[in-house]
């Protein structure tokens, strides 16, 4: 039987972590993923758990201290948010180029300048390139399962997990949510037998030496390979969790999308209302859906093309813009993805809510409205709109 609780999206990240009982947490608080550590401190006090818990003096020393600790040998999880994510971007290419499996919840909020507080996702999309497997989450619920799911993953594949989530919006608010029992989560993750590491007797290893043009490449490639392999992984996985939880996950969610004729793609908790949104327009008769990514690294080009392929037209919302003169991180991917696939459909790309600024299903409305206007000159549809902003 599942637990029904009401808990916030950083309360059921720690109360996941508390149920995997990590080897070693070593953090930094940052706003707004602070609590993580917060409540999982008094989980690690009152000897709920006996995770070494390691308070470092800065991001890059978590990430530093998360790294030796993996590779001795330990199931190792931390927790960061914007600034904090990008003070430790040298360490994240580390962990991945060491092929440590290190959970990481990144609690998404914007990166200054200006100094911002609030949500938008430009610090893991600064970070999609790093090596780091990346997941993303509309929900608490969402949360606390990929969290869970996490850890097997990145030890299965040997590569680091980001689980990202909207700052406040879902790290902050409190929402029904069903929790597995700890035995159920102890036996999903298991014990963390690691196949090399550095306080292993019977084995001397060396790991993170220099690298130079005999063989840095080739390691780069067993990285992306490793990538690669992982899609697999995350199924298997996702599979495994659906099983034991009555909760499945794929690489992303389609809603109402198998007979739409035109599309909207959006992560995080913007689906949320997104699919308000959708309701409403199809009480009206408007086929419209949604899709929703929950992988983005590995990326599910070929999943994701077929899933569209079909459809009219599709505008892609992006929480961050990529200052390319072009477009958003999310929009050029899934324009890659396509033409990869030869699918061939017009692409509107909307900036939205940096910083933080508010999305209204009202703004969601107008960008179906705005494809729906142009279907019948379909080049107005190939641009990039920055939707609320103040001219």
């Amino acid at each position: 039987m599942s637990i029904k609780e009401r808990l916030s999206g950083n309360e059921a990240v720690a109360y996941a972590m508390k149920q995997i009982n990590p080897d070693v947490v070593p953090v930094y608080p940052i706003t707004p993923s602070t609590e993580i550590p917060q409540y999982f401190s008094s989980f690690v006090a009152n000897g709920t758990v006996d995770t070494e818990f390691v308070p470092v003096e800065s991001e890059h020393s978590a990430m530093s201290a998360a790294i030796g600790a993996s590779a001795a040998g330990a199931r190792v999880m931390s927790a960061t948010s914007s600034q904090g994510l990008a003070l430790m971007y040298e360490m994240l290419y580390i962990a991945s180029g060491m092929r440590l499996p290190i959970v990481l919840t990144c609690v998404n909020r914007a990166i200054s300048a200006p100094i911002n507080i609030h949500n938008d996702h430009s610090d893991s999309m600064g970070a999609r390139d790093c090596g780091f497997i990346q997941l993303y989450c509309e929900t608490n619920q969402e949360a606390y399962d990929n969290i869970i799911m996490a850890v097997k993953i990145a030890e299965l594949a040997k590569l680091p997990v980001m689980v990202c989530y909207d700052g406040f919006i879902t790290s902050h608010s409190v929402e029904n949510i069903e929790l597995l029992e700890d035995e159920k989560v102890k036996a999903f993750v298991g014990e963390y037998t690691p196949e090399h590491y550095l306080l292993n007797p019977d084995e001397h290893v060396s790991m993170g030496p220099l690298d130079l043009q005999n063989y840095f490449f080739e390691h780069r490639k067993q990285l992306a390979d490793a990538m690669t392999n992982a899609k697999e992984i995350i199924a298997k996985v996702s599979k495994e969790f659906g099983d034991i939880s009555g909760r499945y996950y794929d690489a992303f969610e389609s809603y109402k999308l198998d007979d739409a004729e035109y599309g909207l793609v959006v992560l995080n908790s913007t689906a949320g209302t997104a699919k308000t949104v959708v309701d409403k327009l199809r009480d009206k008769g408007i086929k419209v859906g949604l899709l929703k990514p929950r992988m983005f690294r590995p990326m599910p080009h070929k999943e994701l093309a077929e899933s569209l392929k079909h459809l009219e037209a599709v505008a892609v919302m992006d929480k961050a813009d990529s200052v390319n003169a072009m477009s958003g991180p999310v929009y050029t991917e899934l324009v890659t993805a396509l033409h990869k696939h030869d699918v061939h459909i017009p692409v509107s790309n909307y900036i939205y809510g940096l910083g933080g600024r508010d999305v209204k299903a009202t703004d969601i409305e107008k960008v179906f409205r705005d494809i729906l206007a142009a279907k019948d000159n379909k080049e107005n549809l190939n641009g990039t709109f920055y939707l609320g902003v103040r001219e």
